[in-house]
């Protein structure tokens, strides 16, 4: 694990205290929660299915999140790149998908 990544925890673990139940369900905290403690012990996301499945439900919830008007844009944003921060370099081949 790298330092950038440990600190791209921290933030998720901030904005999750932030934000708290009046704007996000336990369960969406789960979904969120989940997916950052999955990418930050993933090695690599092409061996890893459930890194990569908890990354798209984030991004998933963050669309319905926006989309419903409880979060903005920007905040999704934010949350769905600390996340994908908290994995290793995502390969070429997934960019590129």
């Amino acid at each position: 694990m790298t330092r950038e990544r440990a600190h791209a925890y921290r933030r998720v673990i901030q904005t999750l205290d932030e934000l708290g139940a009046s704007t996000l369900g336990s369960r969406e905290q789960d979904v969120i929660r989940r997916a950052a403690d999955s990418l930050i012990f993933s090695h690599d996301l092409l061996q890893d299915d459930a890194a990569r499945e908890a990354l798209q439900d984030v991004e998933r919830l963050c669309r319905v999140l926006v989309d419903t008007g409880r979060l903005k844009q920007t905040s999704a944003t934010r949350i769905a790149s600390d996340i994908s921060q908290c994995g290793p370099p995502a390969p070429a081949e997934l960019k590129a998908a």
